[in-house]
This record gives C-alpha cells, structure tokens and sequence, in this order.
C-alpha cells in the first residue's frame, strides 16, 4: 500500500507531504483546491505522461515521490518484475518511487534508488495502484487481466488445472526446442554435418594425448640450446671428475680429504660425523658426475628432430585456436562433436519420436484447455450475476454486464490456455455491449469498477484503489450505498477517494481536506487531516454549503455515528 506521498512544484502545490492509511480515506474539498492534482501527481508517480504545463509556475522541474510498503505479497509477479529490472528489495520489502519531471521534458525515475524509464516506471505502477477517474493505470481497462481475475474467482479447481497446464505447456516448450535443433533447415543440416566430421577427422588426425604440448615445449628448449647444454654439462663433468691422470678434480679432493679425516676418526665423534658427511659427499658427486656426463653424452642436435617438434607445437596450437585452450579441452570438444553428429546422423530416427511426443502432449493440452474453458464458463455466470446485483445497488439498474470467452486454438498455446476472456458492458437498454475500455462515461465507469472490485476484493492483488470523483451524476442514496462498498472494499484494500459526497465522506476511517490560501501573491495548496469537530464541519459542509443549518449539523453527526 501507499505509505507517503510527497509532492513538489505541481500546479498549485509547492510542497506537500500527506501520510496515506489503511483503509478507506477521503479527500474532500472546494473545486479547483487541488484534489485532483494530488490524483494528477500520482499518476505521475506511477509512469502516466505529463504535461509540462503541470510544473508550478516559476519553476523549472517538478518532484513526485511515493513510499509503498511491503505489503502486496499478493502478487508474485511484481517481485519477479523488480528482480528482472534489476531493482534490489529493500530489508523491510518496501518500494521507493521518485519521478522529477522538467521544462524541457527531461524525466528522472528512480525505483529503490535505480533509474528506470516511464515504461518501465508504468509497469511497476499497474501492479501497485488502480487509478479510477481518468483512464491511466486501471488494471480492468486492460483485456489481458480480466483472464487472470475470472480464473482468480473461478478458485482452487482452475488453479489446479491450470498448474498442470502450464507444466504441460513447459513439457511442450522443451520438445519443440529439441526438435528445432535436431531438424535444422536443409542446406543448413548438411553444413552442419560436413563441419562436424571435418572437425573429428582433424583432430582425431592429429591423435593428441594430455601432457604432450608440456614434452615438446620441453624437448624443443633442449634441441634449441642443445650446444650450450653440451658445453655446461662437459665443463661442469670436468670440474667435478677431472680428465685421465688428473689429480686436481672435486671428487679427488674430497678423496683426498676423507682419507685424511679418516685417520683420526675414532678419536672423537665429531671428527667421526665429519667423516660420515664428506663420505655422503663423496658418493653423492659421483652420482652427480655419472647423471652430467650420461646428458652432455645423451645431447645432440638434430635439425630434423628440432624441425619436427616445432611443426607439432605449431599443428597443437592451431587446434587450441580452434578448439580449446588446452589439450584437455580439445579432447573434450572432439567428444561433444562425436555427440552431435550422432545426433543428426540419428536426428531422423529423434525427430520421429518427438514429432509423436509433441502430438500427445498437445493433445492433451487440449483436453485441459476444454476443461478449464468450461470452469471459466461456470464461473463467468457466477461472476456477472455477481457484478449486475452490485450495479444495481449502485442504481445502475439498466446496465447490461457480460464476461465474453472466446475459444482460439488456432492461436496456439499460452500461459492461459487458448481462452480470451474480457469483460463487456452496456450502461442503458438497447445499447449493444461493449469492451470497458470503450466507456465514455467517467462516472459510470468508476462505478463498474467499484462493482467489480467489492467483487473481486479478495483476489485482486493490487493493494491500493483510487477512485476519482466517483460520485459524479449520483443521487444521496446512491452515494450512501458507494459508500458502503468503498468501505466493504477497504477492508482488503488501501482505498483512497475524492468525493463531494458527505455519505461518501462520513464512510472514511482518514479523512483529509485540501484547500488553498494565498501567501506572498502566489496561490498554495493545503492538505489538513480531519478528526473531531473539523470533520464534522465539513461534512456540514458537503451537505449545505457554507451556510450550516441545524437539520444540516444533526444529519451531519448521524451519518458520522453510522459511518
């Protein structure tokens, strides 16, 4: 619901801030005080178009923001809406709307702190706020809703079919997906067969193993310094082992030396530790110098061999281009190749099996959609007795109101079925039936939609109903009886309604006036909460002017004590 609404620089109002309520509230106050240009900002707040004519005079940009708490838990589809925009909840579940709009026709929305656009500010505001008055953002002006109300009071056994068609419908989806991919177009088929098997014929060619880039890597450094390699190692094999008859090499002197300590070795364990390590040391160069001569032996180059190495480096790395970035992952590509040409090659064969998959599940899609086609049946009738006994409350006795169902299979599937449901109506005898959209009448439209809405307010997930100027064109008891079913309404509902009506007005659990003063030659809007002895002066008021009279002041306390 609506928490705060705060207003700037529109029209007549320079700031105003009006805390909003549950319930049913009421605005009331003389023409031109800026009733309807609180409903104006709001519809602005919610993604309507503006006229740059609303921006108060003398300034260069208008501000219209909306605080709406989290309580619309009823829809599921504003959450999945926000998230697929992108816009992050706040901790409480509540939503921050601001919309600027300037001279120059720049506009700056932001939801919860995100920029958005006016279509996407619209989308958001369909699900948050039903505006009845003037023809922006009521949800039943809207053909695709009235599906999704009618299957609403239709109850649990269309939802229960319903459910089950749309994991059919799913269950289809996915078939038709696999088919497309399988059966392919043609020519396209074939490029796509040729392009698999030449690509498993080049790698399987090349029969690659993991490892193998790291060795030739390895053994290519090797070919390429192979002469510095035979001259370190043939250096370093002298220095440690020395040539024929030469007594100066290191494994000669640390000979030499283990044969001197070893002399006097059992005279002190250091001297015999000493002893044990120059042996260790001994031993471990003559391995040394075995391991560097067995290499400076084993090195040579070869021309070819380095040749031959380069272009199976060169060959692997195109394959990487092509294929993976590693050996790993063109294997890996090879085998899904593998795969898919089996695919195809079998795709005949799969095409068969789900051509008769997809025919049994549309067939039985179509039992479901007769199933649910005739619970929507039922429950239109329910819906429009429903609806024309409370027009008639509404003293709207000659209206003629019909759910009009159309059965289209030839449209194929949808999220629904294959129904179109919308809602039809005809305010006087004679006049033929017509879409809701197609009303004329600001009033009488207003009252439909209260008709409707006391009907539906159970299901009806958007929380908040504004009804603008409802009254219009309607007697005192007609009035009383709106009243009563805008309350009945607020009992689900956050409903907030400009009225001239004090049976109207006497109804409301808030009840606000908004006038206008004068201050500093420029004209202000006001808004006052009413309680007590104020609002019993305006319902005085509404119901004789400004001229209160006793028989004015004593209905005025009745209708109070009865609202």
């Amino acid at each position: 619901m609506l928490n705060q609404l705060e207003v700037e620089n529109v029209a007549i109002i320079e700031k105003i801030n009006i805390p909003m309520l549950k319930g049913l509230t009421v605005l009331t106050g003389e023409t031109g005080a800026g009733k309807s240009i609180i409903i104006d900002s709001l519809n602005a707040l919610l993604g309507s178009r503006v006229s740059r004519e609303l921006i108060r005079s003398g300034s260069d940009k208008a501000f219209v923001q909306g605080l709406f708490s989290g309580d619309y838990g009823k829809d599921n589809k504003l959450n999945e809406l926000l998230d697929s925009m992108g816009i992050e909840p706040q901790e409480d579940g509540s939503i921050l709307i601001s919309r600027v709009f300037t001279e120059s026709g720049k506009n700056i929305c932001r939801v919860n702190g995100t920029m958005v656009t006016v279509g996407m500010l619209k989308d958001i505001g369909q699900r948050l706020v039903d505006i009845h008055g003037q023809h922006d953002n009521q949800s039943l002006l809207r053909a695709e809703t009235h599906i999704e109300l009618l299957d609403l009071f239709a109850g649990q056994e269309l939802a229960k079919e319903k459910k089950e068609y749309q994991e059919s419908l799913q269950e289809l989806n996915s078939l038709k997906a696999k088919l497309r991919a399988l059966a392919g177009v043609g020519k396209e088929r074939e490029r796509t067969l040729d392009m698999l098997k030449f690509q498993i014929s080049e790698i399987e060619a090349a029969r690659l193993y993991i490892g193998e880039d790291t060795e030739l890597d390895d053994k290519s450094k090797i070919l390429a310094h192979s002469e510095d390699i035979i001259s370190a190692f043939s250096h370093a094999y002298q220095l440690l082992h020395g040539e024929e008859g030469d007594n100066e090499s290191a494994l000669d002197k640390i000979s030499l030396s283990l044969d001197a300590v070893k002399k006097v070795e059992n005279i002190n364990s250091d001297y015999m530790d000493i002893s044990n390590a120059l042996g260790d040391i001994s031993e471990k160069l003559t391995d040394i110098a075995r391991e560097i001569r067995e290499i400076r032996d084993g090195t040579e180059y070869d021309p070819n061999l380095h040749k031959n190495i380069e272009e199976r480096i060169s060959l692997i790395q195109g394959l990487k281009r092509k294929y993976g970035e590693s050996i790993e992952e063109i294997l890996n590509y090879l085998n899904n190749a593998k795969e898919r040409l089996d695919e195809i090659e079998r795709s005949e064969e799969l095409i068969l099996q789900l051509r008769k998959e997809i025919e049994a599940v549309e067939e039985s899609l179509h039992k479901r959609c007769a199933v649910m086609n005739n619970l929507r049946t039922k429950a239109a009738k329910k819906l429009e007795t429903g609806i024309l006994k409370e027009l008639k409350d509404l003293e709207m006795i000659k209206t003629q109101f019909e759910v009009l169902i159309q059965s289209c299979p030839d449209e194929g599937f949808n999220e629904n079925g294959t129904d179109k449901v919308e809602f039809l109506f005809s305010p006087n005898t004679g006049e033929p039936l017509k879409p809701l959209s197609k009303i004329a009448s600001g009033g009488e439209m207003s009252r439909v939609m209260l008709a409707i809405k006391t009907i539906l307010a159970d299901i009806d997930a958007i929380p908040t109903l504004v009804f603008d100027e409802i009254d219009t064109g309607v007697s005192g008891k007609a009035a009383t009886k709106l009243g009563e079913k805008l309350k009945a309404v607020a009992k689900n509902h956050q409903v907030i309604c400009i009225t001239h009506h004090a049976q109207i007005a006497s109804q409301a659990n808030n009840h606000y006036l908004i006038e206008k003063e004068e201050k500093g030659g420029r004209t202000l809007t006001l808004v006052k909460q009413l309680e007590g002895i104020d609002r019993e002066n305006e319902i005085i008021r509404l119901l004789s002017g400004e001229h209160a009279t006793e028989a004015a002041k004593k209905l005025a306390r009745e209708l109070l004590i009865q609202g």
